[in-house]
């Protein structure tokens, strides 16, 4: 998927990515500061039926949520974590591991921790309101 879009289209961009890649448990979100991670996951979230509050788990580094759709869904903010041992200390391995969906933001500071078929979305932003997302 290749796809530009304003922040007003990001529910839409968030339903026609969860059809290309639903099959992967691990969604891995390449992105600088600032470029939408959290807002995209939030909208990802609200299309699987999550009805908890969504928010940034920068200091948490893990926030569950249920799902009608999917069941628990891990989502993952790796950006104060400074290596895979850290990672491993505070239990990232368990959700990776667990079967469910797990979202990670910032999954390049713990990267040998993620399996060979990790779903990666990279995202940047084209100016204030823009946003290309693309995925491999």
């Amino acid at each position: 998927m290749d796809a530009i879009f304003t922040l007003e289209q990001i529910r839409h961009v968030a339903r026609a990515l969860w059809k290309e890649g639903k099959s992967k448990k691990i969604w891995a979100f390449h992105a600088g500061m600032g470029t939408g991670k959290t807002t995209f996951i939030h909208a990802l979230c609200e299309e699987l039926g999550v009805k908890s509050a969504i928010s940034s788990p920068t200091f948490a580094i893990i926030n569950e949520y249920s799902s009608p759709d999917v069941g628990a869904i891990y989502h993952m903010d790796w950006y104060r974590l400074k290596g895979e041992e850290e990672a491993m200390n505070v239990g990232v391995e368990d959700s990776l591991q667990s079967g469910q969906l797990c979202l990670v933001e910032w999954p390049e500071n713990a990267e040998g921790l993620l399996p060979d078929d990790t779903f990666h979305v990279h995202m940047e932003a084209l100016d204030v309101d823009t946003r290309r997302v693309y995925t491999e």
